[in-house]
C-alpha cells in the first residue's frame, strides 16, 4: 500500500482549501508514491513551490518545563540510548502488542514507535516501523492495543518521573 501525498502548487495567486474545496488555487494533487520519486513529477517544476502535507497520528505531551525537558532526556537516554538524531528515539514495541503479520516478520525486528522530545514537547507518533527495512507490509499504524500500551508506558515514565501534565 502506498502513501497519500497531498501535493499544492503554486504558480499564480496564493490559495487555500477548505476541505476538498478549491478556493483561488491554481493546481491542487494528489499523489500516490514515495517522497523520493515525487520530484520526477511534473508538479515539481523549479518555478513552482511545492508543499506536501503529511499527517501523523501522534501522543503529543506539551508546554514541558526544561526540569521536565531535562529528566525526560536523561531517562530516555538511559533507558533507550541517546537520540539518533534531533531528539528522535526509538522505543522498541513489547513482543506481546505486535499484530501477527509484525511478529512472523523476523527480519524487520524489532519494531519501534519514533519518540521525538525537544524542549517544550513529547511527540510519540502511532506508527510502528522498523529501522532494517523502509518498505513492509508490518509497518502500518499502531493497533488500539499498540496505542494503549504506548500512552501507558509514557504515563509511566511521566509518573517514575514525577511529571506533572
Amino acid at each position: 500500500m502506498q502513501t497519500i501525498f497531498t501535493v499544492i502548487t503554486f504558480v499564480g495567486n496564493l490559495g487555500t482549501y477548505i476541505g476538498w474545496e478549491r478556493i483561488n488555487l491554481k493546481s491542487f494533487t494528489q499523489f500516490m508514491g514515495s517522497a523520493q520519486s515525487i520530484c520526477l513529477h511534473t508538479a515539481c517544476l523549479l518555478q513552482q513551490s511545492v508543499i506536501i502535507l503529511f499527517f501523523m497520528k501522534q501522543y503529543v505531551i506539551d508546554e514541558l518545563r526544561a526540569a521536565d525537558y531535562k529528566a525526560l532526556k536523561t531517562y530516555l537516554d538511559a533507558q533507550y540510548g541517546p537520540a539518533e538524531m534531533d531528539g528522535i528515539y526509538w522505543i522498541p514495541v513489547a513482543a506481546e502488542v505486535l499484530t501477527d503479520i509484525q511478529s512472523e516478520h523476523t527480519e524487520c525486528r524489532p519494531q519501534y514507535f519514533a519518540v521525538d522530545l525537544d524542549g517544550n514537547r513529547l511527540a510519540c507518533e502511532f506508527l510502528v516501523r522498523s529501522k532494517n527495512c523502509v518498505r513492509c507490509y508490518c509497518i502500518d499504524y499502531a493497533t488500539e492495543n499498540q496505542r494503549n500500551w504506548l500512552i501507558g508506558l509514557i504515563d509511566e515514565i511521566f509518573d517514575r518521573l514525577q511529571i506533572k501534565t
